[in-house]
């Protein structure tokens, strides 16, 4: 398997198990650890983070809506220039929880870099 797919199936796993019993922010120290042991590049990294969060809290956020009929999602979407949107409002989550997760990967393996660097050719 490679490193990427590993990783961004790690992030998934680990965060939303993690998301469950801790704070949302959980993502930000799993997402740098995990980065900074895996062998990715930093733009795979990033990659895999961002996809792994916003995968999840997608289906997080979407699923917690769905509980309620949708009732709060419109509530709060109300208060945002989103229009009322249920829909866009698990979006933009989705969106923000996997730039927090990207750039925290990106952390992770800029770290590696910076404490192991490649050796020159």
């Amino acid at each position: 398997m490679k490193p990427t797919l590993l990783l961004l199936l790690m992030i998934l796993a680990l965060s939303t198990v993690a998301q469950l019993f801790l704070p949302w922010w959980v993502i930000t120290p799993l997402c740098m650890g995990l980065a900074f042991f895996s062998a990715a590049t930093p733009g795979a990294a990033f990659g895999a983070g961002f996809l792994g969060i916003a995968v999840g809290w997608l289906g997080l956020a979407g699923w917690l809506s769905l509980q309620n009929h949708h009732l709060l999602a419109q509530r709060v979407a109300q208060l945002l220039p989103l229009g009322g949107s249920a829909v866009a409002l698990v979006l933009v989550t989705a969106l923000l929880g996997g730039l927090v997760g990207g750039i925290a990967s990106l952390a992770g393996a800029w770290a590696r870099q910076a404490i192991r660097p490649r050796p020159v050719a």
